[in-house]
């Protein structure tokens, strides 16, 4: 039996969790590791790796490793699909490098400023009538129908005023609906949801849903989203925040929850599901 090192202290669980099944398969078979690659077709110092949690396997080397230990794969590769979406998510949280193109742009900004624009004096008008007589007559007939114009426009404004004014009256006398809400108005706010988790007749309850068979799953949202949330939560399987809506995170944890649970690893709660959260 081989006395492994400790595994590094920031690995996630689930990723730990597939290293030590690992280990374990490696020990029970009694190979070496470069027996392990000779029949694996992955190199000794890639499984150097692989068994010290410093590298993700390949989908492929696992089912190798599962296949001359004879270890059923289907279990083994379902461990390793939770382990490589936390793994995946840990390197996505890498910080990106500093932009290089930034400086030269901000080295370019003075020359793209334009230089103001130079306005040319504007000689004076002579407030002197029109040189032709015969043109001031049309301009006051011009000035009468503008004039003419305005004094519609404001009845036509006035008029529409007051419909407006009666069928506001009118709706408000007949219970109409509420006032038009402007576009900038905050949408209104997901339900609260707060977990009271007893146990009652042997089983676990958060008081949203008492349901032990409803399908739920990813997209899903509601009471029973909020439940599995809460006893995910209980069990130590963060599933995010407890907004009855179900996501990412919330899948994630159900899974971790399965693997555990020898259960089939879908992350979707079912009535076994519903089982294990509730035992």
């Amino acid at each position: 039996m081989s006395r492994w090192k400790g595994l590094p202290a920031e690995l996630d669980p689930s990723v730990r969790n597939l290293v030590v099944r690992l280990r374990r398969l490696k020990d029970h078979s009694g190979l070496s590791l470069r027996q392990l690659a000779a029949k694996t077709g992955y190199s000794s110092s890639s499984w150097e790796r692989y068994l010290g949690g410093r590298s993700l396997p390949p989908r492929d080397a696992v089912e190798a490793l599962a296949s001359v230990t004879g270890e059923e794969p289907t279990r083994l590769l379902a461990v390793w699909e939770v382990a490589a979406e936390a793994w995946s998510g840990r390197t996505a949280t890498a910080p990106p490098g500093p932009v290089a193109a930034a400086a030269p742009a901000q080295a370019q900004a003075p020359e793209s400023v334009a230089e103001p624009r130079k306005t040319e004096p504007v000689e004076p008008v002579d407030p002197i009538g029109p040189a032709d007589p015969a043109a001031e007559p049309t301009r006051g007939r011009a000035f009468h129908v503008a004039v003419a114009a305005g004094v519609v426009a404001v009845v036509l404004a006035a008029s529409a005023v007051v419909v407006l004014v009666g069928r506001t009256g009118a709706d408000r006398d007949h219970g109409a609906a509420a006032p038009f809400a402007s576009p900038s108005a905050s949408p209104r706010s997901a339900p609260a949801y707060t977990c009271r988790v007893k146990r009652i007749d042997g089983l676990w309850y958060a008081g949203l849903s008492a349901t032990r068979d409803a399908i739920v799953a990813n997209g899903h949202a509601g009471p029973e989203a909020a439940e599995v949330q809460c006893l995910l939560a209980r069990a130590g399987y963060s599933p995010g925040d407890v907004d009855g809506i179900f996501g990412p995170l919330t899948e994630r944890a159900v899974k971790h929850l399965q693997v555990d649970a020898d259960l089939v690893v879908d992350g979707v709660v079912g009535p076994h599901t519903w089982g294990a959260l509730r035992q």
